[in-house]
């Protein structure tokens, strides 16, 4: 045989990385722990399932900013309550047929998920785009207070604001349609949540092996650097503000069609807190850092607060573990700290 006959070795596809196995297997954790909720016939198990999947596509939202950019936001939950409070007043209209306005044109709000998330994500971006604008001008703890002060000027206008429940809240009668799928039924309501958030962490995914994203991690290493090969770093955070607003945005209109209530407590403190704690426990900057972190803490909660009132106690124990010994969180300790 002539060496012209000689066939060439066939490639090897590299083998997929461990980060990779993890998140394919936290993926299929959360699917499987939803449908065994299903076929065990607990809805409570499911609701449980669903509001782990929307804290993660809000934690994503955070991780775009805080774990690719640098950026430590302790104002997310505005976004949120946004997303929420917009799923709200837009379902409250439709439902007792009031127009929110009639100029240019007559509306009467909308009880259609997709135009809710539509108009929720440009509220959300709208909303990052100005306070980005004047917070990015800082850097620190200074970026990280004023974030903070634009979050509690949105929560206390919320509470001040009558004409939908002011601090007590405005309840959403019946949970907003999408076509093809029954949103009351738990599981149907589930599957949309989950299909939501894959699509949200591929296209953070996306964004973080683009162009883009390498000029965002970029700006959290080295901002001058990065000025030196003519890109301006501010105007790149810019970017990652305004798409995180609108993915956080998203997630909080999903959330307030989950507890067909929304409150300013979806703008509070607090809340945001718990999105950083949640990417804390996960691993900042890894893609399945929200889903992991969001899984961890409402398992604990749910456990942990039925064995004692004061389980934060013991959460807080393992949250300072975590800081200490597994900088990486769970993902960072499952792959042996490895990225990739």
């Amino acid at each position: 045989m002539s060496a012209a006959e000689i066939p060439a070795p066939r490639a090897r596809r590299a083998a997929p990385s461990r980060e990779t196995l993890v998140n394919a297997g936290l993926g299929l954790a959360l699917l499987v722990f939803g449908l065994g909720a299903w076929l065990l016939d607990e809805p409570f198990l499911i609701t449980l399932a669903t509001k782990v999947a929307i804290l993660a596509i809000a934690g994503a939202g955070l991780n775009l900013v805080l774990g690719y950019g640098g950026l430590v936001s302790f104002g997310h939950a505005a976004y949120f309550g946004i997303g929420g409070y917009t799923s709200g007043i837009l379902a409250h209209h439709a439902l007792n047929y009031t127009p929110m306005f009639e100029w240019p044109f007559l509306f009467e709000g909308s009880t259609s998920m997709p135009l809710i998330w539509l108009f929720a994500m440009v509220l959300g971006g709208l909303a990052a785009l100005a306070i980005g604008a004047l917070s990015l001008r800082t850097t620190g703890v200074y970026f990280i207070m004023i974030t903070l002060a634009f979050g509690q000027m949105i929560f206390y206008f919320a509470i001040s604001w009558p004409a939908y429940g002011g601090e007590d809240g405005l309840p959403i009668y019946v949970r907003n349609g999408f076509p093809g799928l029954n949103t009351l039924d738990p599981i149907q309501f589930f599957a949309l949540a989950v299909a939501v958030l894959f699509a949200v962490l591929g296209l953070i995914s996306m964004l973080a092996h683009s162009r883009f994203g390498l000029a965002l991690q970029a700006a959290r290493q080295n901002r001058q650097r990065l000025m030196a090969v003519g890109i301006r770093p501010g105007g790149v955070l810019l970017v990652a503000f305004v798409i995180s607003g609108a993915i956080t945005a998203l997630a909080g209109a999903l959330y307030a069609d989950l507890n067909r209530f929304v409150s300013p407590s979806m703008l509070s403190w607090h809340l945001s807190g718990e999105l950083l704690v949640f990417l804390i426990l996960g691993g900042t900057g890894r893609l399945f850092a929200p889903l992991a972190g969001a899984g961890l803490y409402i398992t604990l909660e749910h456990v942990l607060g039925g064995v004692s009132d004061y389980w934060q106690f013991y959460f807080g124990l393992l949250l300072l573990g975590v800081v200490l010994f597994a900088r990486g969180g769970v993902i960072g300790f499952l792959t042996g700290g490895r990225h990739g």
